[in-house]
């Protein structure tokens, strides 16, 4: 399978036509169908759904939006591999793919970041958010450099270090709702409450343990990716949201409050990398800069 041939194939998902394809790609219509007619000889699957005599429209069948996540993957990573093959001489530039979850200790990496920013402006840094498996999924991938992911590392995949910042566990709540009136949050307040949580913990994470119920036990309203579209259910009165600190502004003239859990709950961070991963001169250093960041910091007693 050519790579060529992958790129003709996401122009007709992309364009839902064979025709306005052929036109992205400055080809010939009957050129681009039969291109795409020996891609599905060649892996035995029917990929586009050709539209009816009078319709022109396409639509991919199973395996085609099975091929077309892959073909993304495959591009993205061949495009990654040419930029620092082309960059690897003595001037360090180049692009370093970094993946999180929602965290305050974001900050950390843009400390480094600035850091090494005097020295080389020319390097550039891409920050992809997810959750955990989502990080972890595309660091296995090779899509990204490095992750941040809370809790302890897999160190049979990854290597690892420990940042000097905890995430501190609370819920997120209208000013106006009546736990806002407690300093903090213990287990039985949230035992008849309607919930929102994070995709995450729905599969089972530290809410459990500390909450004393089975998930199932609770009124769990609705689920989250990303903390700031929970903050908006928060404020339209839909639940509580479970999740970090310092990631919603709760300041100023905000209508939302947050307030610790208590016993309280601390998360530790780390960043991970592939084990005998070959990294860009430009990754390289920045794992350098990092490395001397967590070394400061922690001499200078960070506060959790």
């Amino acid at each position: 399978m050519e790579l060529r041939v992958l790129q003709y194939f996401l122009a007709v998902a992309r364009e839902q036509s064979i025709v306005r394809a052929a036109e992205s790609l400055h080809l010939s219509q009957p050129t681009l169908s039969t291109q795409i007619k020996a891609m599905e000889e060649e892996l035995g699957k029917q990929l586009l759904i050709r539209g009816t005599k009078g319709s022109r429209k396409v639509t991919l069948t199973e395996e085609g939006m099975i091929l077309r996540k892959r073909a993304e993957e495959i591009l993205n990573l061949v495009q990654k591999t040419e930029k620092e093959i082309s960059l690897s001489d003595q001037i360090i530039v180049g692009d370093v793919h970094i993946g999180t979850g929602e965290t305050d200790a974001v900050r950390y990496i843009a400390r480094a970041a600035r850091r090494l920013y005097m020295d080389y402006p020319g390097i550039h840094y891409h920050i992809t958010s997810g959750n955990a498996p989502y990080v972890i999924e595309q660091l296995d991938k090779g899509l990204i450099d490095f992750g941040m992911v809370f809790g302890a590392a897999d160190l049979t995949k990854h290597h690892s270090i420990e940042l000097p910042f905890r995430d501190t566990w609370g819920v997120l709540m209208r000013r106006d709702s009546p736990l806002a009136k407690k300093a903090s949050i213990v287990p039985e307040d949230l035992w008849d409450k309607p919930l929102i949580i994070s995709r995450q913990e729905n599969s089972g994470g530290a809410l459990t343990s500390w909450i004393n119920r089975e998930l199932s036990e609770l009124e769990i309203i609705a689920t989250y990716n990303l903390l700031f579209n929970a903050s908006l259910m928060v404020e339209e009165g839909l639940g509580y949201a479970v999740g970090f600190d310092n990631i919603i502004n709760t300041s100023g003239k905000s209508s939302l409050c947050f307030r610790p859990l208590f016993p309280e709950k601390k998360e530790s961070m780390s960043i991970i990398w592939k084990k005998y991963q070959i990294f860009s001169k430009a990754s390289e250093k920045f794992l350098e800069t990092l490395l001397n960041t967590r070394f400061s910091e922690t001499q200078d007693g960070i506060p959790e």
